[in-house]
């Protein structure tokens, strides 16, 4: 069997760590793509070097661009490399554009789809994240699900056929992992003691383009008085930077460059409380048993939300100060809610049943996929 993995993205370096191991430990072929969607070092190659990925076989380095020219850029990157390699499936993770891009460009040319953490909605389409995974999930041949809500979500659109639900990869990789991460001397050097800092994250364009946003995150954080650790996203920077009105951030508040994976563990597994606009850390959050106040108006991990760990309270000084102060948060851990741990097991053993009988070299893709645009009219 041979699998073309499409990662752009932070999140997906995560999530694709664990099965590309359990690929190779099965001796299948794996042709690693990095589209460049996200190209900093903090936010890149550290997560290659920490999670023991392979060197990219390709890097697409599409860089910074608009939502449109990025997804164009990067769609045409793995055309090119699709129609190269032929593959039996294409591995797609998570909700960004390289997913998207990704999808389309293996849709055309007739190469089966297999979307890892498929199902996830938000049911706000001003996220360009959520058009993204709805796209990803009707192109997919194959749908990788988290969690049961994500199952019953595709199967209300339709397209719970080819739905496994197989748990969550990020899960997989935080157990491999945490040893390792709590031994890390990252709080250490900023000074930190557990249980006394609150940490926070902010990258969703909802909040990062709206100064409003910005200046009221900010006055909670004043409010609340803790220390709060912000590894500050370079796309947040920059937009602080072109704001005239924002304000800046308050005193209490440590803006550090963003960290690697395990740097980032130890300090979520610290911290009295995570604030953030992120969908991964909010599962992180659960997994190291410490509360999260979620600063989007929704989320997609409703299940966080419905044991109590988590807390929406969109980007309102007021809710977050109150769910800080004043929330009362669970004693104990719910049930698994993101599986045991085993997803990319998992994952790998349902693509073998599909594909390991498919001719790795020189397979044809689907009929007619290889003839052009112009042909096809």
């Amino acid at each position: 069997m041979k699998v073309v993995s499409i990662v752009g993205a932070r999140p997906q370096f995560i999530k694709a760590a664990p099965v590309s191991q359990e690929l190779r430990r099965a001796g299948y072929r794996e042709v690693l793509i990095h589209t460049g969607q996200h190209y900093d070092y903090e936010l890149s190659q550290v997560f290659f070097e920490e999670l023991d990925i392979p060197t990219p076989d390709r890097n697409l380095e599409v860089g910074s661009a608009s939502h449109g020219v990025q997804t164009a850029r990067i769609l045409e990157g793995i055309e090119d490399v699709l129609v190269g390699e032929t593959p039996d499936v294409v591995l797609i993770y998570g909700d960004t554009n390289s997913t998207l891009a990704a999808a389309l460009a293996a849709c055309k040319l007739g190469v089966p789809i297999a979307h890892v953490e498929a199902g996830l909605r938000s049911f706000n389409r001003s996220m360009p994240e959520e058009h993204n995974r709805v796209l990803a999930d009707h192109c997919a041949d194959i749908l990788f699900c988290p969690t049961e809500t994500a199952m019953t979500n595709l199967r209300r659109e339709g397209i719970g056929r080819g739905a496994h639900l197989v748990g969550d990869t990020m899960y997989d990789m935080l157990r491999q992992s945490l040893g390792a991460a709590l031994e890390r001397p990252i709080r250490g050097r900023l000074g930190l003691e557990d249980n006394a800092y609150l940490l926070a994250t902010i990258h969703r364009p909802g909040n990062t383009d709206r100064p409003e946003h910005l200046r009221a995150i900010a006055t909670a954080f004043e409010r609340i008085e803790l220390p709060v650790i912000l590894p500050l996203h370079p796309r947040t920077r920059g937009r602080i930077d072109e704001s005239d009105i924002f304000g800046g951030w308050p005193p209490n508040v440590t803006v550090i460059d963003p960290v690697g994976y395990l740097d980032m563990l130890a300090l979520q597994a610290g911290a009295r409380m995570i604030l953030t606009d992120s969908g991964g850390i909010q599962k992180e959050a659960l997994l190291l048993k410490t509360p999260c106040i979620t600063m989007r108006p929704e989320t997609e991990w409703v299940e966080t939300v419905a044991c109590g760990w988590n807390v929406v309270t969109d980007a309102d000084a007021d809710r977050i100060t109150a769910a800080v102060r004043t929330r009362e948060w669970p004693q104990s851990m719910p049930p698994s809610l993101f599986g045991h741990g085993d997803a990319a097991v998992r994952i790998v053993e349902i693509l073998t049943e599909r594909f390991a009988s498919a001719s790795v070299a020189g397979r044809p893709m689907r009929q007619g996929a290889a003839v052009t645009a112009d042909a096809r009219g």
